[in-house]
């Protein structure tokens, strides 16, 4: 049996997939830590897993005035970025030091996209094995743009293949400096060449195993038989949640309500967007559930057809909701394809809008509204459109059985398990 240590980061819908995984290969016998930001370490070694801390606080930043004007940028590629190296370049020293220690006496790291950069280094530095672990899809395809680049400019497949490479050029391009400096200075590693790491491991298929569904995007034809793509990883034993009697309440006093939730995203005007929430539930007519999340909805009076919520199982609320209003994090998608309910998504920024874009072509959402553009009469519509068109209905009960039906962590365990098997040879292979 072997120890696996698992680094990831990001909000709690970034780091619940992992926890699932981890679960996964313990349940094979292996001994599973994970490494990510401080403020999940008692809700992760509640589930039996290993602890350790990484540098960074997801909530903090987003609710700093940078972390808000970050959220802002929408689809605004190049702003995005701009962002994202503001957020990140202050924390990858410490988060260096920390993700150095809690890998040490380790047999293999498994990393998240976000916590490539770091890992990628802290495994070369000890000597081991690794596999990318990811909730996005990363390596270039004609099949799709990448998750990065705006996904309201359509192209073909040269121009999709296009976004990956400059996609990702340019978050390598903004992280070169601090990170060879990282690598010369702390690590005692030599510096990375211009292009990074990518074209040498997209050349020799260095192998990634993905957490998302197959029925929302399928692997592409242009991948190697190293990229996998198992299903997404579910935490489940939400059976086990007993709904507060306010909850438990509501929803027997009516029929199904909607879902309205927006995770970790707050933007620059959370009271603009509760203004627009609520008013849009009254247009449509509809009783509804709000999840207030880290975007604090609500926080006044609100009617009797519309109760909050500051936390619940999506596993357990999603199957007795009437449509799922979110703002497209992949966890949150996620969930939602497994209920068998409708989407209405509010995309904010990052990857969002990627996904958005596919529930929408799986037909089981309207068009998305991505937040900047947001209005009470349109959320409306969507609302409507959610819960009277036959055949999206129809659509998001059939995607949400072939969801079920998938093995995403079994899957995952099991390439995890080969290459771990394989590992005295191909990985030294690679680093040759």
């Amino acid at each position: 049996m072997a120890h696996f240590t698992l680094v990831t980061a990001g909000s709690r819908g970034d780091i619940q997939p992992y926890i699932a995984l981890g679960l996964g290969l313990r349940a094979r016998g292996h001994t599973v830590r994970l490494a990510t930001h401080a403020l999940y370490a008692n809700w992760i070694r509640g589930y039996g897993l290993e602890f350790a801390p990484v540098e960074g606080d997801p909530l903090a930043a987003f609710q700093q005035e940078h972390g808000r004007d970050w959220v802002e940028t929408g689809q605004r590629g190049r702003d995005f970025l701009r962002g994202f190296h503001r957020f990140i370049d202050p924390l990858l020293h410490q988060a260096t030091a920390d993700t150095l220690a809690a890998c040490a006496g380790t047999d293999m790291v498994l990393f998240s996209a976000v916590a490539f950069y770091v890992t990628y280094s802290v495994a070369e530095k000890l000597g081991l094995p690794f596999l990318q672990a990811y909730l996005q899809p990363i390596n270039p395809t004609r099949a799709f743009p990448s998750v990065i680049y705006p996904t309201r400019r359509k192209g073909g497949p040269i121009f999709n293949y296009a976004t990956h490479a400059l996609g990702g050029y340019q978050i390598w391009l903004r992280l070169r400096p601090v990170l060879n400096d990282i690598r010369r200075e702390r690590l005692g590693l030599r510096p990375m060449p211009v292009l990074g790491p990518f074209p040498d491991m997209f050349r020799k298929k260095v192998p990634v195993v993905h957490g998302y569904s197959p029925t929302l995007l399928p692997k592409p034809r242009d991948w190697s038989a190293a990229l996998f793509v198992p299903g997404f990883w579910f935490l489940d034993g939400d059976d086990s949640y007993t709904p507060p009697p306010a909850l438990a309440d509501f929803l027997a006093e009516g029929p199904p309500p909607v879902y309205v939730g927006f995770g970790s995203m707050t933007g620059n005007d959370p009271e603009r967007l509760t203004r627009v929430t609520l008013e849009a539930l009254r247009l449509s007519g509809q009783r509804a559930v709000l999840l207030s999340g880290w975007a604090g909805l609500a926080a006044g009076d609100l009617p009797a057809n519309v109760l909050k919520l500051d936390a619940a199982p999506h596993g357990w609320l999603f199957p007795r909701m009437a449509a799922i209003v979110h703002h497209g994090g992949v966890g949150t998608t996620h969930e939602a394809l497994r209920s068998g309910r409708p989407q209405v998504v509010v995309p904010f920024f990052g990857d969002q809008p990627f996904w958005a874009d596919r529930v929408h072509g799986l037909g089981v959402a309207p068009p998305p509204l991505h937040q900047e553009e947001l209005t009470a009469e349109g959320l409306a519509a969507a609302i409507g459109a959610a819960l009277t068109e036959a055949t999206l209905r129809q659509r998001a009960a059939a995607v949400g059985a072939q969801v079920c039906a998938e093995q995403g962590v079994a899957g995952a365990v099991e390439v995890v398990e080969r290459y771990w098997g394989q590992r005295a040879g191909f990985f030294a292979g690679f680093r040759e």
